[in-house]
C-alpha cells in the first residue's frame, strides 16, 4: 500500500495532466465552434490546478525562491541532456511527428535553465531581475527585456511573442 507522500505525488502528476489536457480540449471546443463547452473545459482546467497545487502544498514542493530556482535548474537541466535527446533521437528514427516538438522543447529548456541561471544570482545578490519577460507561443522559448525579430528555436516572428507579467 502506497504512503500519503507517494499518494500525493501521484495526485499532484493527475490533476497537473489532467489540467493541461483540459486547456488543449477547450482550444478544440474553440475551433469546433462551442464556445460554452471550451469555457467548461478551461474552467474544470482551473479547479485541476486548484487541486495540484492543494496536493503540492501537502508535499512541501515550495520552498524559498533560491532553493526553487536551483530545482528549476536541475530540471530544465535534466529535461535538456537526459530525457529528451534519447526522445528525439527515438522519434526521429520512427519518423513521428513528435520529433518537432521534442527538438524545440530539448532546445528551449537549455534557455530556460539559462534564464533561471541569472534569476537565481539575482536573488543571491538580494534583487529580484530586471527584465520583462517575452514567450514564444509556439515552442516556448523565453526572452529577457524585448521579443526578437524571430525566434531562434522555431522562427515564427518576434511580433507574435508575448509578454508575461
Amino acid at each position: 500500500m502506497k504512503n500519503t507522500q507517494e499518494n500525493l505525488k501521484e495526485a499532484f502528476a493527475g490533476e497537473s495532466m489532467a489540467n493541461r489536457k483540459y486547456l488543449a480540449f477547450a482550444k478544440q471546443a474553440e475551433k469546433d465552434g462551442f464556445k460554452n463547452i471550451a469555457s467548461l473545459f478551461r474552467a474544470t482546467a482551473e479547479a485541476e490546478t486548484i487541486h495540484a497545487l492543494g496536493h503540492f502544498a501537502a508535499m512541501d514542493g515550495v520552498k524559498s525562491t533560491l532553493e526553487n530556482l536551483e530545482y528549476a535548474i536541475n530540471g530544465e537541466t535534466y529535461e535538456t541532456e537526459e530525457m529528451y535527446p534519447p526522445m528525439y533521437e527515438q522519434a526521429v528514427k520512427e519518423d513521428h511527428k513528435a520529433k518537432k516538438m521534442f527538438k524545440w522543447a530539448m532546445e528551449v529548456e537549455r534557455v530556460h535553465a539559462d534564464l533561471y541561471k541569472i534569476a537565481l544570482e539575482a536573488v543571491k545578490r538580494g534583487v529580484d531581475i530586471d527584465s520583462e519577460v517575452w514567450l514564444c507561443p509556439v515552442c516556448g522559448h523565453l526572452e529577457f527585456k524585448e521579443a526578437p525579430a524571430k525566434c531562434p528555436v522555431c522562427g515564427v516572428p518576434g511580433s507574435k511573442y508575448e509578454k508575461i507579467a
